[in-house]
């Protein structure tokens, strides 16, 4: 196991009728910029809750936050924010409007004149508004962890940071606010938590049973749960298990000691960047093709997920590989998400996604040696 530090001081609330606890733990002595996105939570009743919750408090809204945040739009809201001297930062809804917040939350405090270079030039944050958030969507794990990925639509990058600062203050998780999201949400809900694990975990082994075995039992989570999700999206059962596995997908605990890939993550966001498809599509789309492409450097890890998640311990190594691969596969599709970019109408065109990612000096996997020749490999095998 190697060497590592952690840190999680976010506040996790969870349950039924838990968006009232928000006035106990949002500060109000300072204004406080409640921020959303296109208005879901208008219909299903969330923003009522609420407001009822923060009566008396001194709030001011921002909405209009998109999936994949804009960078042109958040700085509409750092503007308001300086503005009204916001003091405290209320996200309510997805993990889009989430990392939009950590982004405004650090860029309202940023010294620079640009704080894009947060993105774009890693500048570090020193300092951010204090921030919260209620969440309504279960994906990227945003409520309890330090990361945000912002997109900028002039320049069509799609760009991630990191930053302690920036950890929600708490996080609100009631399932039934989850109750009426659209298939398609839910669905890339379930394979944006599937690939945060195996982008901490199918690398190469270190000797870290207790964090296998963890993120192991995330897997299995979701591949048992998200089937359920799908045929009985009212269950609240179903929908706790799946928010809970969500977060514990990425909030830092399976990655403590471990190497670590984000390489299908790095290609998926120029995938988006480029062709607006959802994040989760991306994913689906990208990672059995790394899988196949870095087989033989992820053999250890393929055969043991084979067996442990799949059940798979019958035929030689090359067979179980190909059998493990094609079960994620048919996971995805079992939850109506594609894995070709064809079905996405992309046929050609996709190598300026390893030439943007070669011009930033990027080389990703968990070696380092995923540059543009290997990226144009794996792609041409999502094309397929």
């Amino acid at each position: 196991m190697e060497n590592f530090e952690y840190l999680n001081p976010t506040r996790i609330v969870f349950g039924k009728g838990t968006i009232a606890r928000v006035a106990g733990l949002v500060p109000k002595d300072r204004p406080v910029l409640m921020t959303y996105g296109g208005g879901s939570i208008k219909r299903n009743g969330v923003y009522e809750q609420t407001r009822a919750a923060l009566q008396g408090f001194d709030v001011r809204e921002f909405g209009g936050i998109e999936p994949n945040p804009r960078y042109e739009t958040l700085m509409q809201a750092v503007e308001l924010g300086r503005r009204e001297n916001v003091g405290f930062l209320l996200s309510v809804g997805g993990g889009s409007v989430l990392d939009g917040t950590k982004f405004i939350a650090a860029a309202m405090r940023f010294p620079g004149s640009e704080p894009w270079d947060i993105l774009a030039k890693r500048a570090k944050v020193e300092d951010a508004v204090p921030l919260g958030g209620i969440l309504t969507l279960p994906a990227t794990g945003s409520e309890s962890n330090g990361n945000a990925v912002v997109s900028r639509e002039s320049t069509r990058e799609k760009l991630a940071f990191y930053s302690e600062k920036v950890y929600p203050r708490f996080a609100i998780l009631d399932p039934e606010t989850t109750f009426t999201l659209p298939p398609r949400q839910t669905a890339n809900g379930v394979v944006d938590a599937f690939i945060h694990v195996m982008e901490q975990y199918m690398t190469y082994p270190v000797n870290a049973p207790l964090q296998d075995r963890q993120a192991e039992g995330i897997l299995l989570t979701l591949v048992e749960e998200g089937p359920k999700i799908m045929a009985q999206p009212d269950d609240y059962a179903t929908r706790a298990n799946i928010m809970w596995t969500a977060t514990q997908a990425l909030n830092g605990l399976i990655s403590c000691g471990v190497p670590q890939d984000w390489a299908t993550h790095g290609i998926g966001h120029e995938l988006t960047a480029l062709y607006g498809l959802d994040h989760a599509q991306t994913l689906a789309v990208v990672f059995p093709a790394l899988l196949q492409h870095q087989r033989a450097r992820k053999a250890g890890k393929i055969l043991q997920y084979a067996a442990r998640v799949w059940g798979i311990t019958e035929g030689g190594e090359e067979q179980r590989i190909d059998a493990a691969i094609a079960k994620t596969e048919a996971f995805f599709r079992s939850l109506g998400v594609k894995t070709r970019l064809s079905e996405y109408g992309i046929a050609e065109g996709y190598d300026e996604v390893a030439k943007r990612i070669g011009a930033r000096g990027s080389a990703l996997g968990e070696h380092g040696d995923i540059g543009p020749a290997e990226i144009n490999a794996i792609l041409a095998l999502c094309a397929a």
